[in-house]
């Protein structure tokens, strides 16, 4: 269903607020992405670091109100709010979780909808449209994520029901891992530095923006460093969905080769995204969960890695 027109809640999600006068300007100095570049129209995905590179979180940001919204996995927000608030001590900025108070719901090939709620359909990927309280983002081709205030969401399920189908989580996730896009949930907090789960090819990673948390490593890896560790999509059947940081293994190294980032069901199999060592792709035998596991298979991802254009931000 992940290629059909549907509607679903993102109920695996929740939404960290960072609202006050110094909300950019604190954020600028925690934050992966370049906040100079959002506006009314713009949104980003980026990722929140520790001191050595190791994303705590992932997200999509965009401004709101007095502030910012960064929608992560749910289990996420409280330890990021934590961190967070460390660093806000003098900063006139507020944090809280305002997850009760919006209702994030995914559409796949929903552009009449969009249009029947009074939006304009946005056009390219994380590109914002507004209207009647309603805020609709282009994550990706043919897919909205569209973020109701929770007064107005009962009504407007209703609205999406009178037109489009009902899917599931996993359709969307499945589009999401078609799209080449990771993130951390709970299972892989700190795992990944952002190039590992190609963070910086789809537009997450600033390396214009100057010092944040963790750039340092960052810019270290994207400048100097070989990447031995990234993103690929594969296949697999004959299994379970596997969990977030479930690791896999190739037989010719003794330890795991990587893990996975997310997986969901599709008509013929799982089809997931995971990070693997380059060396073990090469060989091209990667198996799930142990050595004797089920056997994965590459296929493409719907962009390429070029680090001239990824420093270009």
């Amino acid at each position: 269903m992940a290629d059909s027109a549907f509607f679903c809640t993102l109920s695996h999600e929740g939404i960290l607020a960072v609202r006050g006068p110094d909300a950019s300007k604190f954020l600028q100095g925690q934050l992966s992405c370049n906040l100079n570049y959002l506006n009314d129209t713009t949104a980003t995905l980026g990722a929140r670091c520790t001191q050595k590179g190791r994303m705590q979180s992932s997200f999509r940001i965009l401004l709101e109100g007095d502030g910012c919204l960064l929608a992560m996995a749910s289990e996420l927000i409280e330890p990021q709010l934590a961190d967070l608030k460390k660093y806000a001590v003098f900063s006139k900025s507020k944090l809280t979780d305002e997850s009760p108070a919006w209702v994030r719901l995914g559409l796949s090939n929903g552009d009449d909808t969009l249009i029947a709620l009074g939006l304009d359909v946005p056009q390219a990927s994380d590109s914002v449209t507004r209207a009647n309280g309603l805020i609709a983002i282009r994550v990706s081709p043919a897919r909205t994520e569209l973020w109701v205030p929770a007064d107005q969401a009962e009504n407007v399920r209703a609205r999406l029901a009178a037109q489009l189908a009902q899917g599931t989580l996993n359709d969307w996730l499945l589009g999401q891992i078609r799209a080449g896009i990771g993130q951390v949930t709970g299972g892989t907090r700190e795992t990944f530095i952002p190039q590992m789960i190609n963070l910086q090819a789809v537009g997450g990673v600033s390396f214009k923006k100057g010092c944040y948390t963790g750039q340092e490593i960052v810019a270290r890896m994207q400048y100097l460093g070989k990447l031995k560790r990234r993103l690929y999509r594969l296949t697999l059947t004959g299994a379970e969905i596997p969990e977030p940081g479930t690791p896999l293994f190739s037989p010719v190294h003794a330890s795991a080769v990587g893990e996975v980032v997310i997986a969901a069901q599709a008509t013929n199999g799982i089809e997931l995204l995971a990070v693997l060592q380059a060396e073990a792709v090469e060989d091209g035998n990667i198996r799930l969960g142990t050595l004797e596991g089920p056997a994965l298979l590459l296929t493409d991802l719907p962009y390429t890695l070029d680090a001239k254009l990824e420093t270009q931000r």
